[in-house]
């Protein structure tokens, strides 16, 4: 949606805590959803890598250190993404940041197309 305000996290996943935190996850993207102004949240999982342009993705099959995940969080004022934030920490920041190897990174703006 154009002049939305967007945000993207990479969240780097211990290995030995991938099912805690896929099922963590889908409970909190569906609280996610409910947020005030909350137009799309979606997650990725990486597990597949280009070798080539042209071919398929080739699936990972070995993980070093960490799983990336991503999550898109799309909503349709600043103001309610700050408010959705300050709700997303308090409620789920601590359980989140147990199951990863360093603090999530989190880069947002204002969408342009």
């Amino acid at each position: 949606m154009k002049n939305s305000f967007s945000e993207v996290k990479v969240f780097q996943v211990r290995p030995d805590k991938l099912d805690e935190f896929e099922t963590l996850i889908a409970t909190v993207a569906d609280a996610q959803k409910e947020q005030a102004g909350c137009i799309d949240i979606k997650y990725l999982k990486r597990f597949f890598v280009f070798d080539e342009i042209g071919k398929p993705p080739r699936e990972l099959t070995k993980i070093v250190k960490c799983v990336k995940y991503y999550s898109y969080w799309e909503f349709d004022t600043m103001e309610n993404y700050g408010k959705a934030v300050d709700w997303f920490f308090k409620k789920y920041g601590k359980e989140i940041q147990k199951l990863l190897i360093m603090p999530f990174d989190i880069n947002c703006g204002n969408s342009i197309y």
